[in-house]
């Protein structure tokens, strides 16, 4: 736990590598939480395999026990699609619930919406709707607000701040809209608000990654802050830990000196 929100890394960023790699890569960044993503290969031994909500259970169990050597905790699990069947609703809480995991990210169907609340309150599992960019539906932190609104506390947002500036949106503004009902964050920071812009190390680009995190602060959010970096396929931890150095050394500032 980094000073109340827990530091995770989406696997998506290492979606070019295993999921025994990224979970290796979150050890060598120091990150001790992960958030698995529909399909990934495995690992290298098992490279004809991906890991998603229809693993078997002995699969489940290689998984738990590469992340228990680890030190790496599943905390989220996404982005997933969810329909208005809740058989296929239902495989997706019950992975979510043996993997120990206690966010799934989503973008479905509104109409699906009331079943996957009354699941994510049986299942005391989070639901953070995710907004990919424009035509995505939920582009709009309005529209996500508004179709959340009435929904109970365990449905709620998850804040991609680099979609949100593909999409040319303020990302301040965008936490503020949806202040109260944020649940989870894939965070970013981009070079340029534009549908072309590329991830940067934070602190660096145009999306203003100190004052997120100081809205976020101000908002008394509780949720975590997952690492999802998607420029430089392949090569790009050096950047990552840069971002992993600028969100330590600010929670350290924006906390222990009680700002």
């Amino acid at each position: 736990m980094e000073h109340g929100w827990p530091l995770a890394i989406q696997a998506y960023t290492f979606h070019r590598e295993t999921l025994f790699d990224a979970i290796d890569n979150a050890k060598e960044l120091g990150i001790r939480y992960i958030e698995m993503y529909p399909g990934q290969i495995v690992s290298p031994e098992m490279s004809d395999v991906r890991f998603n909500e229809d693993a078997s259970v002995a699969l489940i169990a290689k998984v738990k026990t590469k992340l228990e050597r680890a030190g790496v905790r599943p905390l989220a699990y996404g982005v997933v699609r969810m329909s208005t069947d809740e058989a296929e609703c239902r495989k997706v809480f019950d992975f979510a619930k043996v993997m120990g995991i206690t966010t799934i990210t989503a973008e479905p169907p509104v109409e699906a919406l009331p079943l996957i609340d009354d699941l994510a309150n049986e299942y005391g599992i989070n639901v953070a709707i995710h907004n990919h960019p424009k035509p995505s539906r939920y582009w709009d932190p309005n529209f996500v607000l508004e179709v959340i609104k009435d929904r109970s506390p365990r449905i709620g947002a998850c804040a991609d701040t680099g979609h949100w500036m593909r999409s040319g949106l303020d990302t301040i503004e965008s936490l503020k809209i949806l202040e109260g009902r944020i649940l989870w964050s894939h965070f970013k920071d981009l070079n340029e608000s534009t549908p072309q812009g590329h991830d940067v190390v934070w602190g660096t680009g145009a999306g203003n990654a100190r004052g997120m995190l100081e809205e976020l602060k101000r908002q008394n959010y509780v949720g975590g802050i997952a690492v999802e970096y998607e420029h430089n396929w392949g090569e790009a931890m050096p950047e990552i830990k840069q971002c992993v150095e600028f969100y330590r050394e600010t929670v350290a500032e924006l906390f222990d000196k009680g700002q």
